[in-house]
């Protein structure tokens, strides 16, 4: 059985004395639960895992509840620790309060209960976390799965990852590709947007969230204003709309809008965005292109080959915590910048569709940032650089 490098992290928290609540954060589907499975049977304490998923928004009294008998068990047991998993946490309205209560409860009375939360939404457990657990927690984001980790796992190789991104419960379906399209269809998108956005956020207009969504796979890598982008919609919302919506649609793992990299901060938010998707199977899952059609598409693979480096970085770059933006003025472009602390990363991406420009020299001339790269054609092979951690680069 493949373990994931998150499980040993988690593991040692949990093996020291009593004194964060542990939250694990990441998409549907990226093996958070799994990962919990797995740990559960390698501690020596004992354990409760419980699911928010089918238990009603406003039955909060099921948190107490379950923290009470947790708290007998213990009692009845002499046991002088445990463990409590709770999963799909955000399911319930004003969880952050009663966790906070009880978990100050249990500090008052040196009741040594170890607590880890699960959720899919970070919008919504760090909303949260930061109203009313601060400094009682720890994050652990659990991203997509890397070309690494699918290679490991599924055997997969460099074009399998690239077409079908990194899904592990799509992995047994790619033979029958009809199939693996409505998997993500149905099991992934559908159900990322309902349940965790639309039936937990409140959305005016879900028709425009939805083709937004479309829209953002349709032009993943590519920047548009968003002026351009109501056109496209033919809808009569506003930018301050789909700016939230497409927030909303990054929180939930599914597309991001990458900022403009520019010294003034204003400018940076005002920016048009640039689309990208976490995860390159949002794309061909909703694409009239097969496997075998993709690969021998140039136009098509050239921009799943630049997707799937933006997904690669837009992932890492909240595990690591460093800033994702690209870079234009004029004709001139840099696909990616990486900002951590004063460190600044130039990142151009070629993958032999790509006309040579000047971005990058301008670039470096105006920002003089601590490296340039090139990914692809003439740099550092595709395949190789999604094996390396970004923060390595730093």
């Amino acid at each position: 059985m493949f373990h994931r490098s998150y499980l040993k992290t988690v593991k040692a928290r949990i093996e020291e004395p009593r004194k964060f609540i542990q939250v694990v954060l990441g998409p549907r589907q990226v093996g958070k639960t799994t990962m919990i499975t797995q740990l559960l049977p390698q501690l020596s304490i004992p354990n409760s895992y419980e699911s928010a998923d089918a238990i009603s928004a406003t039955n909060s009294a099921w948190l107490i509840q379950i923290w009470e008998s947790v708290r007998l068990r213990m009692k009845a047991s002499g046991a002088t620790e445990y463990l409590l998993v709770i999963d799909e946490i955000q399911k319930i309205d004003n969880w952050s309060e009663v966790v906070k209560q009880q978990w100050d409860n249990d500090t008052r009375e040196n009741v040594n209960i170890k607590v880890i939360l699960l959720g899919s939404s970070r919008l919504l457990i760090q909303k949260g976390l930061t109203e009313s657990l601060a400094g009682r927690f720890e994050i652990l984001h659990l991203g997509h799965w890397s070309y690494p980790e699918m290679q490991e796992a599924f055997g997969w190789s460099i074009e399998q990852y690239v077409y079908f991104g990194g899904y592990p419960g799509s992995a047994t379906l790619m033979n029958d590709e009809e199939r693996w399209k409505n998997y993500i269809k149905d099991s992934l998108i559908e159900t990322s947007i309902s349940k965790d956005i639309l039936m937990l956020t409140r959305v005016d207009k879900p028709a425009l969230l939805k083709r937004l969504f479309e829209l953002g796979c349709l032009y993943s890598g590519q920047i548009l204003s968003y002026t351009k982008i109501l056109g496209q919609l033919q809808d009569a919302g506003n930018t301050t709309t789909l700016a939230n919506y497409l927030q909303l649609l990054s929180e939930c793992g599914l597309l991001g809008g990458i900022e403009k990299y520019a010294g003034n901060i204003i400018r940076k938010r005002s920016s048009s965005p640039k689309f990208q998707v976490y995860n390159n199977a949002l794309i061909t899952a909703q694409s009239n292109n097969s496997y075998e059609k993709a690969k021998i598409n140039p136009e098509f693979w050239g921009r799943l080959v630049e997707s799937s480096v933006g997904a690669h970085l837009i992932n890492h770059s909240i595990s690591e915590r460093y800033n994702l933006y690209y870079w234009r003025e004029g004709n001139n472009e840099v696909d990616f910048v990486l900002e951590k602390g004063k460190k600044v990363i130039g990142l151009e991406v070629k993958s032999g569709m790509k006309a040579n420009n000047a971005g990058m020299g301008l670039f470096a001339e105006r920002f003089h940032p601590e490296k340039v790269l090139l990914v692809g054609t003439g740099g550092i092979p595709y395949n190789e650089f999604l094996k390396i951690n970004p923060k390595e680069m730093f």
